[in-house]
């Protein structure tokens, strides 16, 4: 048996997310599972470093997968992308120790996120970032991403009730504003379902004066979705990279 860790990107707009669904067969992990299976003949089961929402992307989804033997992984990468639809690649694919695992063995991720800040939105990039057409304050909102920073329990900026735990740490985000164009990128041990869409939100509520950065930390303390910011849509948001030790 041989281990192979896979970094893949994909544009998610048509995609109702990464993990596999008995009700569809419109998912990256379903999909990329069919194409190995073709590959080898025998049906392959691929476990990815988290799941990401129906109209999201990913410039470094990684995922594992154990084959019965050794393949030459850049022939078998190419194999796969002939099969795969023109908005999936394998990136890259090594072969790693026995046992490694995508979502176990991950020690952080980076997010970005993109925004729209023009009156009518871009033409060109409309799939790929927000349209939210308000002046912000972009030195507010980098006080309120000061106090997000560090260790903290973040259950308010989740929309599942039933996490085993929900104490993350972030090491840093940074927000950059070029013309009408924001970027924000989140960098963690890892994060909650819809987390950084809803640290997003709430960073745009700052922007705009909606909320005030003083407010975080109360947010943090109450530990109450109501009190966050509202979920920015998928479809500004990217898995840039995952991070390992090995």
């Amino acid at each position: 048996m041989r281990t192979y860790k896979m970094t893949i990107v994909y544009d998610g707009t048509r995609y109702q997310g990464w993990q596999r669904q008995k009700t569809t067969g419109h998912t990256i992990q379903g999909i990329v599972e069919e194409a190995v299976s073709k590959m080898t003949g025998y049906p392959v089961e691929i476990d990815g470093s988290g799941r990401t929402d129906g109209g999201v992307h990913a410039k470094g989804q990684t995922a594992s997968m154990t084959l019965s033997g050794k393949v030459d992984a850049e022939r078998f990468r190419n194999g796969m992308n002939e099969l795969l639809p023109e908005d999936i690649r394998v990136k890259e694919m090594l072969l790693v120790k026995n046992g490694f695992h995508a979502r176990l063995n991950a020690k952080g991720k980076r997010y970005e996120y993109f925004i729209d800040t023009r009156e009518k939105p871009d033409v060109f990039a409309r799939r790929y970032c927000y349209h939210y057409p308000y002046e912000l304050d972009v030195k507010a909102m980098e006080e309120a991403a000061g106090y997000l920073l560090g260790k903290h329990d973040f259950a308010g900026f989740t929309d599942k009730k039933d996490e085993k735990s929900t104490i993350r740490t972030i090491y840093d985000i940074i927000i950059e504003k070029q013309d009408s164009k924001i970027r924000i990128e989140y960098y963690g041990t890892g994060f909650l379902y819809h987390m950084v869409r809803i640290l997003t939100g709430t960073l745009l509520d700052v922007g705009t004066g909606q909320k005030r950065p003083e407010e975080i930390p109360v947010i943090l303390e109450e530990k109450k979705r109501e009190y966050a910011g509202f979920l920015a849509p998928a479809m500004g948001l990217f898995l840039k990279e995952v991070y390992y030790t090995y």
